[in-house]
């Protein structure tokens, strides 16, 4: 095969000269080109302020290209331009934030110099994180009619009645998080691992989705704590919590596979942990504390307290009126009122109370076994400690 030439970034990472010919058109600029430069990135005094500006300078990439490079009509390209500014802002951007705190961590704790570079490429990353997620909300919310989102309406339903297109928006904001990282990274020697991991988390998320979505031809039976685990593993888990700390990781330059193993059993644990508090606030948080109307009763959700109402803490009685009105009854009706006054008569807060603590001791106690095996390869146990203080007892 062709060998390309290598180079030399700021960084002093080794890169090849990528060549994607299938892909480049003739008089047209090539489609991975980078910026000359990065905004100035503070991330000592304005992290979110500074990480926001990287998803501008995204959106703006995309948008300036889009009439050159893919012939789209003004009109076109404006849909696409405020469709990402609507979905890919307004959350808490807690993942695309642990990307760059994980690969500062890392490059510190191995006593390199940030340069603004580095830090502007890991929010790149951060972003695609972002947008992986904002694409998944976005078809998430036409699956389970949701109505509001990050305190607004859902993007299908601001669009009204062709609210069709927002399931091509779901997917053209997937197919846009593989052209950042194209942008940025397809001159890294990290590109190629980069796309392996965002390829892989994304197949495991829609698994997991599927398992979730099937919910709704199961009987509730069917819905078990052992289902709810796998279903939270793969559709959340990976991405919300292994992705971010990984895409850091291989930023940085890190490939012992016992340290990924290591932070794949922490990860995933800590993201079982923050779906079972997310089925918590579903349905004892406000629309005002959550961005959103809990719907999981009216869906059919394979929730955490679902699971442990009907397979291990109701009566017969109980579990006869679950079945006569879980998923058949609409958000705010006398059925579903009563669902949620069951569950707090069954002692459901107490043991949500008691299951966090113990999730949360639980991975503390990992840091003088799996959080050694990390140090020793290069990733500090702050990463981890970090995620975990992000999450804990959260409200929102």
């Amino acid at each position: 095969g062709t060998i390309l030439p290598r180079r030399r970034t700021q960084s002093g990472k080794a890169t090849a000269d990528a060549s994607f010919p299938a892909t480049t058109r003739p008089g047209r600029s090539p489609p991975h080109s980078a910026p000359a430069s990065y905004p100035a990135y503070d991330y000592e005094k304005d992290p979110k302020g500074s990480f926001l500006k990287i998803c501008d300078m995204l959106i703006a990439e995309i948008t300036a290209e889009l009439p050159t490079h893919y012939d789209l009509p003004p009109r076109e390209t404006k849909w696409l331009n405020d469709m990402l500014e609507y979905n890919t802002k307004g959350g808490k951007m807690n993942r695309g934030l642990m990307v760059v705190e994980s690969g500062v961590s890392i490059l510190r704790a191995r006593g390199e110099t940030l340069s603004n570079e580095n830090l502007c490429k890991m929010a790149v990353l951060g972003w695609a994180v972002e947008w992986l997620q904002a694409w998944l909300l976005v078809a998430d919310d036409i699956m389970d009619s949701s109505v509001t989102r990050r305190g607004q309406p859902c993007w299908y339903k601001k669009i009204g009645d062709a609210w069709y297109i927002a399931i091509n928006d779901a997917v053209t904001i997937e197919a846009l998080t593989f052209k950042i990282i194209k942008r940025h990274f397809a001159n890294d020697e990290c590109y190629v691992k980069l796309l392996d991991l965002m390829m892989e988390t994304t197949l495991q998320t829609e698994l997991g989705q599927l398992s979730d979505t099937l919910c709704d031809v199961l009987d509730l039976k069917d819905l078990t704590p052992s289902r709810w685990e796998l279903i939270v593993t793969y559709k959340t888990s990976f991405y919300s919590f292994y992705c971010s700390v990984a895409l850091g990781m291989v930023y940085a330059g890190i490939d012992d596979q016992t340290a990924y193993d290591a932070a794949r059993d922490i990860l995933v644990t800590m993201g079982v942990y923050f779906q079972a508090q997310d089925d918590y606030l579903d349905c004892y948080g406000t629309p005002e504390q959550i961005g959103k109307i809990g719907t999981d009763i009216q869906d059919k959700k394979c929730g955490w307290l679902f699971t442990k109402a009907y397979h291990e803490l109701c009566s017969e009685d109980e579990r006869k009126f679950l079945d006569e009105h879980y998923g058949k009854c609409k958000v705010g009706t006398p059925e579903e009122k009563k669902i949620k006054e069951l569950y707090t008569s069954l002692g459901l807060k107490e043991m949500y109370a008691k299951y966090e603590q113990e999730s949360y001791d639980k991975i503390m106690k990992l840091k003088d076994t799996t959080g050694r095996q990390l140090e020793e390869a290069g990733v500090p146990w702050e990463v981890f400690e970090k995620f975990l203080k992000k999450v804990y007892k959260r409200s929102k």
